[in-house]
């Protein structure tokens, strides 16, 4: 299969994740907001007005290609057109089999969010998608003004830190986590999602999935976190002792929120061992 829907995002929202670019019937079929011929109602004069798609088609004749597409559901039904929508793009100069770095634009048509391009990482072996905490600057660019232009313009800074993201990539699987340092790094992770109230234990969030992704460089470590608190699934028990299954991250705002802290703890763990 080139692509998989999945209803587990968030809870029951949808998202495409493909190994093939997107075309627009796949998208529009997960994402009808990218696709909005006007704004929200809500939206003020001032707004300017500009399409997703027309930034998506700007995009891809600069080489940049969608693999990944959600949308967030809402309550509301006269936003569900209008609502935020994600992207994930790799440039053609950045991708390959295992592994590429790709630009995150996130979008909304009902004001509830500005253009932002965020840098991330794809694993293909687990269809992670990780977000590179703050090695690259994010770039916000408000409705108003020349902003298909903007929106290049940022993805092309994005690309540009994409160097310091396989750097620290590359460090990160060159470092060896003894057992307890594994621990610590999956205790954290899960104080990042739960808080103090954790329905799950470390050694779950490390166990392995599939063969192939069970190694203990920190690399691997952060990648078998990164799934299990995402993607959820997980056998745990709640407070008050009831036994239940952990849920995927709710949202497109939780999930980019969640991977950041990950990366972030990630690289705190490669500084400190680079420190003894």
């Amino acid at each position: 299969m080139s692509a998989r829907l999945s209803s587990r995002f968030g809870y029951r929202s949808p998202v495409l994740y493909s190994r093939t670019p997107l075309d627009d019937e796949q998208i529009r079929a997960v994402a009808p907001s990218v696709f909005a011929e006007a704004p929200h109602g809500s939206r003020s004069a001032r707004y300017s007005y500009i399409p997703t798609i027309d930034v998506l088609s700007a995009l891809r004749q600069e080489g940049f290609q969608p693999f990944m597409v959600a949308q967030t559901r809402t309550r509301i039904a006269d936003r569900w057109d209008f609502t935020k929508h994600m992207l994930r793009l790799r440039h053609v100069s950045q991708i390959d089999g295992k592994e590429a770095n790709e630009i995150i634009l996130l979008n909304s048509h009902d004001g509830s969010s500005s253009y932002q391009l965020l840098g991330g990482v794809f694993v293909a072996l687990c269809l992670n998608g990780l977000v590179s905490g703050e090695l690259i600057e994010d770039v916000r660019v408000r409705h108003n003004g020349d902003v298909k232009g903007a929106v290049i313009e940022g993805a092309y800074e994005v690309l540009k830190g994409f160097e310091r993201v396989t750097q620290s990539r590359d460090e990160m699987k060159a470092i060896d986590l003894r057992p307890a340092e594994a621990e610590l790094f999956a205790e954290a992770s899960i104080v990042a999602k739960y808080g103090d109230k954790a329905p799950v234990t470390p050694a779950q969030v490390l166990a392995p999935r599939r063969w192939g992704d069970a190694g203990s460089d920190l690399w691997s470590v952060f990648n078998r976190a990164q799934e299990s608190l995402i993607r959820g699934g997980l056998e745990g028990r709640s407070a008050t002792g009831r036994r239940q299954r952990t849920r995927p991250v709710q949202g497109i705002d939780q999930n980019v929120g969640l991977n950041r802290a990950l990366w972030t703890l990630a690289e705190g763990m490669k500084n400190l061992k680079a420190a003894a």
